[in-house]
């Protein structure tokens, strides 16, 4: 394809992507086909020649389309939404022109520096501490991630890496001239090599990584991957579905009596099931007294490593703060928010979905944004509720050296002189991949092309439009009995019991009849969840293209299902 190819095909692609977003509340909003449904369409082999981009072109609609579920029809209500708008999507297309891995900062210096900027932007809209921001007294910052699921494994992989760093009573990681002893090394330096990796092993069984019965999977399965244990706190609807003090102080307990000893806290601003957000005072509150009691107990001791000291430039002009080492062995940044202690619970903040709506004050303060300075990270996906499609999860640490002791594995072939001289930041430290694509681009769009207002009022539109569907639920009580929300455009509900005595495997069989026929109507498509063993319906109302009339229509087909349901 040459260049004037690539005009005709690309006017002709931006033509059917317009077309597409124009019609598309006229499709059905889940795919229909049958698995494997798209081997038979396709021949056995690729081509042996190439085919016209006409040919190619018009099989996007016939074979692919097919199987495509549009999560940004107005009718799709269910899971989060899976945002996208047109500044992001040219934001995509430069992206895709301007190609590289862009580990290092010299790959592409503008690719480092754009993400360093609009992160700092996006805090800033967001209202996170300033120890956050690359220019904070912290020597914090962010960095674009592919998920929330991938933030979540980065977070506790440098949590895991720096609880051993300051609780092993000897430096941590290993010399590699310690883990591999040398053949002529002495019998006692390996078995002192032996011991220590013995001792690293026996700590490694008893850390734990915290969350609560709502808390995202990707969190367990983090857990999964590092070969550390997970528990899991009930949360239930007495407390909003949200993890407070003496829940946390209850299971922090537990675990200290078991001999275990908790690394890891993965609280949540927006629960998956019903959007909840968990007590963050609380969870200060209760990790404090746990640490107290703990060190009084000699459980959490400094280690014998050299604290957060090491490389570590990694700047990028951004201000290293002044650094006091204290009598433990650790150093801490002097007069800077949320001050570390070895051996302390790392919190981590999942905000995928809902950290979106901090652009509004409103939303800050009702979540009391601020306290997250007590903990170590944050991470909200853009992709999701902020018009910026997938992907582009925004990760946010207190301090950048916790992710480059964990993550910084240096190979001869990456050396430059501006990293080797500590002047840049090269993210490929910040994260486990290598590689990365220019992401910042279509964020840089959207800010852009949006400001804070317009992103302020879609978030406040589409929340308006949650607040409309469960007032319709309401006004059917005999219909409706709202479970939880509505909550950041999420309301979660179920069927109204048929008569007093009714059981709850009864009402949870009529509440999935329900759930089952509305989405076999194809006009809207709705997911589930199971709460206290309640079988209940998740709406949520965050896509782009959904409007007051299309939560009515929702309604509608709600109370006609319903009423059919409900007769038997």
């Amino acid at each position: 394809m040459d260049s004037q190819q690539f005009r005709e095909a690309a006017t002709a692609t931006i033509d059917e992507i317009i077309t597409y977003f124009d019609t598309l509340g006229s499709r059905g909003v889940v795919s229909a086909v049958e698995p494997g449904y798209l081997r038979k369409l396709l021949p056995a082999e690729a081509p042996q020649d190439g085919e016209p981009w006409a040919d190619i072109q018009k099989d996007i609609e016939a074979k692919i389309m097919p199987g495509i579920t549009h999560w940004s029809h107005p009718g799709f209500h269910a899971f989060f939404p899976c945002a996208t708008s047109y500044p992001s999507i040219l934001g995509e297309l430069y992206s895709a022109a301007l190609s590289g891995a862009c580990f290092n900062w010299i790959c592409s210096p503008a690719v480092t520096e754009l993400e360093t900027v609009v992160l700092d932007w996006l805090a800033k809209l967001l209202g996170l501490p300033a120890c956050f921001l690359s220019t904070g007294p912290t020597r914090g910052g962010g960095v674009i991630q592919g998920s929330a699921s991938e933030a979540i494994l980065t977070a506790m992989v440098a949590a895991r890496d720096k609880y051993l760093r300051e609780t092993l009573p000897f430096p941590y990681p290993l010399p590699s001239s310690t883990s591999s002893p040398a053949t002529d090394s002495s019998d006692t330096d390996t078995e002192t090599a032996n011991a220590r990796e013995e001792a690293i092993a026996r700590k490694r069984a008893r850390m734990v990584a915290l969350g609560t019965t709502l808390t995202h999977s990707s969190a367990r399965k983090a857990a999964q991957i590092l070969g550390v244990r997970f528990r899991a706190v009930r949360v239930s609807a007495r407390d909003g579905y949200a993890l407070t003090a003496p829940a946390l102080a209850a299971a922090l307990a537990e675990c200290r009596a078991q001999g275990l000893e908790p690394f890891f806290l993965a609280a949540t601003l927006g629960t998956t099931d019903v959007c909840s957000v968990d007590d963050f005072a609380g969870v200060a509150e209760a990790l404090d007294a746990d640490y107290e009691a703990a060190a009084a107990a000699g459980v959490v001791f400094s280690g014998g490593g050299d604290g957060f000291g090491g490389r570590h430039g990694d700047g990028d002009g951004a201000g290293d703060g002044q650094r006091t080492t204290t009598n433990n062995g650790c150093a801490a940044v002097a007069g800077a928010q949320g001050q570390s202690r070895p051996g302390e619970v790392w919190v981590h903040v999942d905000a995928a979905y809902a950290g979106a709506a901090l652009v509004c004050p409103e939303v800050q303060a009702r979540v009391r944004i601020g306290l997250i300075e007590r903990f170590h990270s944050f991470d909200m996906n853009m992709h999701k509720w902020l018009l910026v499609n997938f992907d582009a999860s925004c990760f946010f640490v207190r301090d950048r050296d916790w992710l480059v002791r964990a993550l910084g594995v240096n190979q001869a072939v990456y050396g430059n002189k501006a990293s080797d001289g500590g002047l840049v930041t090269d993210y490929r430290e910040w994260q486990i991949p290598l590689g990365r694509r220019f992401r910042s681009l279509k964020i840089w769009f959207v800010l852009r092309s949006y400001g804070v207002k317009g992103l302020q009022e879609y978030i406040r539109r589409t929340i308006a439009l949650g607040e409309q569907f469960a007032a319709s639920l309401r006004a059917r009580e005999d219909l409706f009995e709202i479970v939880a929300g509505p909550s950041f455009a999420l309301t979660v509900f179920r069927l109204a019991a048929r008569s007093e005595g009714e059981t709850l495997e009864e009402r949870n069989a009529l509440t999935r009849a329900l759930y089952e026929k509305v989405n076999a109507t194809g006009k809207i498509w709705l997911t589930s969840t199971v709460l206290d063993g309640r079988f209940a319906i998740r709406l949520m109302t965050g896509v782009r293209t959904t409007e007051r009339e299309h939560v009515e229509a929702a309604v509608k087909t709600l109370v006609e299902v319903a009423e059919e349901v409900m007769k038997g």
